[in-house]
């Protein structure tokens, strides 16, 4: 039960959501919104989760992007602080927090880009790694995906900030769909997460242009043949 929580949890605020209004993205701007997704998990008992991101401008012109997810006895919560130009999101700080049947765990990542460097806290236990131009946070990169899919990109590579590591996120787009939501009918782009050859997880992702590429849609199968779904649920102007 445990493993299933933390994976739900992960399926709804990690790495694959960018839920975000059809104004979130455009050529020279980003846009205030808030936004619902529900999601479920297919793992011999029913579970069930909601997942809320909000993202806003700070009085000096960067942005927070915060995610959170609750699911029963579990929640996860995360925020990215960024700034935002010429079509780039560059992460300043982000903050990770979980807690799951009584169990805590906090990740805190602060950006020296005039060092090209990021330093990761765990347990009040720093450490700092060189990074290159553009790596992202793992939710920062979420809303650069969908502006690089506005931009027409079929092929999308992220250098990320993991956990103390370097990790290389792909996607690819794969076709078209329509799909079906608690907020309506919408014709998606379908994307497909690039993982190795011998990979037995699988993550699919709908993303409907004329919401500007907001994401509607996801579905995941993990190695253990446990199923995931996410829908769109509601948006709103902030």
């Amino acid at each position: 039960m445990r493993q299933s929580l933390s994976t739900l949890l992960f399926v709804l605020n990690g790495m694959f959501i960018s839920a975000a209004l059809a104004p979130a993205v455009s050529a020279d701007t980003l846009t205030p919104f808030r936004a619902t997704y529900t999601a479920n998990l297919d793992a011999g008992v029913e579970l069930n989760a909601n997942a809320y991101r909000e993202l806003r401008q700070q009085d000096d012109g960067t942005w927070i992007f915060d995610s959170t997810a609750d699911a029963v006895v579990a929640r996860q919560h995360e925020a990215s602080h960024f700034t935002y130009s010429d079509d780039q999101i560059q992460p300043l700080k982000y903050r990770y927090e979980r807690k799951l049947l009584g169990r805590e765990r906090l990740v805190d990542l602060k950006f020296n880009w005039a060092k090209s460097r990021v330093t990761t806290t765990v347990e009040e236990k720093p450490w700092s790694m060189k990074i290159p131009d553009g790596t992202q946070d793992k939710l920062s990169y979420q809303l650069q995906l969908r502006l690089d899919l506005a931009a027409g990109k079929k092929e999308l590579v992220y250098e990320v900030a993991d956990g103390g590591l370097l990790s290389e996120y792909r996607f690819r787009v794969i076709g078209e769909e329509t799909v079906e939501t608690p907020a309506g009918k919408f014709n998606a782009l379908k994307v497909e997460r690039v993982r190795g050859e011998d990979a037995k997880r699988t993550t699919h992702l709908w993303f409907a242009p004329e919401l500007e590429y907001l994401i509607v849609k996801l579905y995941q199968v993990e190695s253990d043949g446990k199923e995931y779904g996410l829908l769109l649920n509601q948006l709103e102007n902030r």
